[in-house]
């Protein structure tokens, strides 16, 4: 079994008990390490500002033009803290429970409290970077709620939280870059990890520009390069996230654990056609005050507004009346599937659902006339005034929707459907956050150690913003204090150019091949494969298949995909044979991943396994782990984590 390193103890006392006696670097020695980081989205920005304000000399890679263009930014909603500043009954353990809850009891306890400790200074630190949460009238921050909740315990900036968030990490990161605590590697890729004597020691990086390959020497590497949302091609996900660093990480020991476990996000922008190439999120938050229906009618051919509100089905309202709206991501969005499935669904397609803000436009208007003196108003002024405050609140996201349907929300329901979004699987990290590859830490989406099989929203960008800001300064710190000694390993030394032979090779064989197909077409062959059998709805055959047809597509890459260009230049086709080789790889790991977890568990559903209400139905005796795969030569090997809950009790979930 794995070992966690899970420190002893009660679980509110285990990260203080942890910071108390771990080990120490002092200022003069911190100078002396080198630290690598692997992307600078709010988990990687926030970890290389932060050593580097310690003293570190660190070394930060994207493959973007600036931090600033890291997918962190299309986050919308906005970020967990339990605060409390509304009174209403939060606090941290709430909040860890409430996490632990909505993950479907598989996610670690010890790393969700202190999750849930850590965010409430996450605020604070924000706050002091001039992050521009909303604020009441008075001035008070304000909050929100969001799915698997009963609280209001989200702060905002809008709709676009994650950009401002990530505004305050990259201008700390750029204060460092100045000051020449951090040297800053933007259009690279990281192609390889450079591992000695069962030790990380540094990375293989392409400069994206001029395609030469350089070599870095690192006394650890941060791997901080997000989730893998792009194996199903249609995500929210930007067009270039991807899972390669991770996955090269893997295939140099470090394991892999819960792939199968992905999120489906229910508000989305429903697919419009095979022209196609991503999907557009809409926040969350928006189920705060947008009602979700579908027509009672099967196939109901009326515009939204002629349906009168008596044939209309509020179906999460009416199937979980204490969550209503805001149930848990899978829970709604299983929800959604199923009315589609049984001929409820609206729009030229049939595949989406209403997402309808009258009420709240109304409601919001009565509230603002009666502050301006008028108990009794009539409609056209209450709609008029409530659209205002709608405005202030959903604006942009409002904005981006008409733009991209022609349709006007304020006007008419939003047409939404689920799409994926986000991964809770990724390299298994023990509770300082370190792989099974000593010396490779792993921050963020990119690890798994959270969110258990189902992620509550708003807790993304607290993981990320957690991990970099105040905990990897203390546990890398441990981790490295007794290297001190060592000597950085020379670039020239056999594990390095053994390591940068192995992605000539690679580089060479993709550009070799000359084959007929573009890699954009694999990438969605293999998109739908997944979507169809390793998305919402999975089963025992359609996986099987899965596996056979993405190993028969593996093969077809290597023999068949197209590649244009050369190494030597700036060559995005390239880059993106690479990443989707890899994305190929992991596909079938998910596949086999789902196939071997005999169960459903947040948004991994099998429909095998489900109570007689359609929700998920565990095996808490078979799988109350942690399923973590090791790389080997022709398969994977299974190694598992055992999930042992000492203070939440594992029960079915209920939102009822």
């Amino acid at each position: 079994m794995l070992n966690a390193k899970i420190p002893v103890g009660d679980i509110d006392k285990k990260w203080e008990e942890y910071k108390g006696h771990c080990k120490l670097v002092n200022p003069t020695n911190k100078r002396k390490f080198e630290i690598i980081v692997i992307g600078t989205g709010l988990a990687g920005a926030s970890a290389a500002a932060s050593l580097g304000e310690l003293g570190y000399k660190v070394k930060a890679f994207c493959f973007q033009d600036s931090p600033r263009r890291a997918h962190s930014i299309a986050a919308q909603g906005g970020i967990n803290a339990a605060k409390n500043y509304q009174n209403d009954g939060d606090s941290v353990f709430r909040l860890f429970y409430d996490t632990i809850k909505g993950g479907d009891y598989r996610a670690r306890e010890a790393n969700v409290h202190r999750l849930a400790e850590l965010s409430v200074k996450i605020i604070d630190q924000c706050v002091a970077q001039g992050v521009p949460f909303a604020r009441e009238y008075g001035g008070l921050l304000s909050n929100r709620s969001f799915g698997g909740t009963q609280v209001q315990r989200t702060f905002y900036a809008a709709g676009q939280t994650g950009q401002q968030l990530l505004l305050g990490a990259y201008q700390a990161l750029e204060r460092q870059v100045a000051l020449g605590n951090v040297e800053m590697f933007s259009r690279h890729e990281m192609l390889d990890v450079v591992v000695h004597e069962g030790t990380t020691k540094g990375i293989i990086a392409r400069n994206l520009i001029t395609g030469q390959i350089e070599r870095h020497f690192g006394h650890a590497v941060l791997m901080c390069s997000g989730g893998y949302g792009n194996v199903f091609y249609l995500s929210t996900n930007a067009m270039g996230s991807n899972v390669s660093a991770a996955w090269k990480a893997h295939k140099k020991g470090a394991f892999f654990a819960n792939p199968c476990f992905t999120q489906i996000h229910p508000t989305c922008i429903p697919v419009s056609g095979d022209h196609q190439s991503k999907l557009t999120l809409m926040s969350e938050s928006l189920r705060n005050d947008g009602r979700i229906w579908v027509p009672k009618q099967k196939d109901d051919p009326r515009k939204p507004q002629d349906i009168p509100e008596a044939e209309r089905d509020y179906y999460l309202e009416r199937r979980y009346p204490a969550f209503g709206n805001l149930v848990p991501r899978d829970v709604a969005s299983r929800a959604a599937k199923e009315r589609c499935d049984e001929g409820f669904g609206v729009g030229s397609s049939k595949m989406a659902v209403y997402l309808d803000f009258q009420e709240a436009i109304l409601r919001y208007g009565k509230i603002e006339s009666s502050k301006q003196g008028n108990h009794s108003p009539d409609k056209d002024t209450q709609l008029k005034l409530g659209k205002q405050v709608v405005k202030e609140k959903y604006g942009n996201l409002f904005d981006m929707y008409e733009k991209i349907t022609g349709e006007n929300p304020y006007e008419m329901p939003m047409r939404i459907y689920p799409a994926v979004h986000y991964t809770m699987g990724g390299l298994w990290v023990d509770y300082e956050l370190q792989t099974t590859l000593p010396g490779l830490f792993a921050l963020g989406e990119a690890n798994f150690s959270d969110h258990g099989a189902n992620r509550l929203g708003a807790s993304a960008l607290m993981q990320g913003l957690a991990d970099g800001y105040f905990v990897i300064p203390y546990t890398l710190g441990n981790c490295i204090a007794d290297k001190l000694s060592e000597k950085p390993l020379s670039i020239n030394h056999d594990a390095f150019v053994k390591a940068e032979e192995g992605v000539h090779e690679r580089l060479d064989k993709l550009l070799a091949i000359k084959g007929t197909e573009s890699v954009e077409s694999f990438h969605k062959r293999l998109g739908k494969i997944m979507w169809d059998f390793c998305g919402m709805g999975r089963n025992k055959a359609g996986l099987e298949k899965a596996i056979t047809d993405i190993q028969k597509l593996k093969v077809e890459f290597w023999t068949n995909v197209k590649v244009l260009g050369s190494k030597f230049e700036f060559n995005p086709e390239l880059d993106k044979a690479g990443r989707v080789a890899d994305f190929i790889e992991l596909g079938e790991l998910m596949c086999k991943d789902a196939l071997h977890r005999n169960e459903s568990c947040g948004g991994h559903f099998r429909e095998e396994f489900q109570t007689p209400e359609g929700e998920a139905l565990r095996h808490d005796n078979e799988f109350m782990y942690v399923a973590a795969w090791e790389h080997a030569e022709k398969d994977w090997n299974l190694h598992k984590e055992s999930l042992n809950y000492e203070v939440i009790k594992p029960t079915q979930r209920n939102y009822k």
